[in-house]
């Protein structure tokens, strides 16, 4: 591998993880917003959406005016409105509602089933072909998952009946992501990765608020400053700088693996949990976690050896 190949490896690696570092602080806010305030769930993702819009659409119109630039076919169009509210309009409202029954932990473990499912919809879809190492990943991080997820449920089942109602919701929240990684995969070499994050989030942030202005008699202007101040650093902090660093990332490293390097999420929303809304953190929770790292570095050594 040469030098540059190597840094480009390395760059798409990093980018990746701090992506998906800044987007497991959603689950953070999420919780927060709930536990300290009173809003429900489609309120603040539309507050959210609001607050990231303007970033998307300014972003948008630069790329756009670039002299560089290519106008998206109608086709293509069609793909990144679609990819784009899969990811950031669908799975988002899944995943605000499941967190209304789930930990932060339990949220981020069970949404990250969906590298396997990127990978299964690649082969099936693209007949792309998984390799063993791949494979060899995938397992000791599910293994991590599924050893964390049994502590979890194990403690919570108990006294929250709406332990398993939550966990579907995150559950569906990870196949439509899934949906989003792939698409976003084959689209982003297409149209460039700055151009599509722009119009993707920016069709999903319209998804949304048209959602809620069709279903919600809710004002938005009449909530407490917590949710504001919680919905514009979810905005900022958790949408707008770690969706462009993914598909920055996707771009050097590719879908399926930029999906198993963001594995580290659950890691780091259960550290975040702990310290911000705690969450206890158990001995199996450990050791999942010990796995799922395991997982992460063995994609990082096997491509940059």
């Amino acid at each position: 591998m040469t030098k540059q190949a190597q840094g480009t490896l390395a760059s798409g690696i990093l980018l990746t993880l701090l992506g998906a570092i800044c987007f497991s602080t959603k689950a953070i806010f999420v919780k927060l917003a709930y536990r300290e305030t009173e809003v429900d769930a489609i309120s603040l993702l539309a507050l959210r959406m609001i607050f990231s819009l303007p970033f998307f659409v300014i972003a948008a119109a630069i790329s756009s005016s670039k002299q560089t630039n290519v106008r998206f076919t109608a086709k293509q169009w069609l793909g990144v409105a679609l990819v784009g509210c899969l990811g950031y309009y669908i799975s988002s409202l899944l995943d605000f509602l499941g967190l209304q029954y789930v930990t932060a932990g339990i949220e981020r473990l069970i949404l990250f089933i969906y590298p396997t499912l990127v990978l299964l919809m690649s082969a099936i879809i693209f007949k792309v072909k998984i390799k063993p190492i791949q494979w060899i990943a995938l397992l000791i991080t599910y293994a991590g998952l599924f050893v964390a997820f049994i502590s979890e449920a194990q403690g919570q089942a108990v006294y929250n009946k709406d332990f398993f109602l939550g966990s579907f919701f995150i559950l569906v929240c990870a196949f439509t992501y899934a949906a989003y990684i792939v698409g976003s995969g084959r689209l982003i070499p297409i149209v460039g990765s700055a151009k599509f994050n722009s119009y993707a989030m920016s069709f999903a942030s319209i998804g949304v608020l048209l959602h809620f202005f069709i279903t919600s008699n809710v004002s938005l202007l009449h909530f407490s400053p917590a949710v504001y101040i919680y919905s514009f650093l979810m905005a900022l902090l958790s949408t707008v700088i770690p969706s462009y660093l993914v598909v920055a990332g996707i771009k050097r490293i590719g879908s399926d693996n930029a999906a198993i390097v963001g594995s580290i999420g659950p890691v780091s929303t259960i550290i975040m949990a702990y310290f911000f809304l705690q969450e206890a953190i158990s001995l199996l929770q450990l050791i999942g976690t010990a796995l799922i790292l395991a997982g992460v570095l063995l994609v990082g050594k096997q491509k940059t050896g």
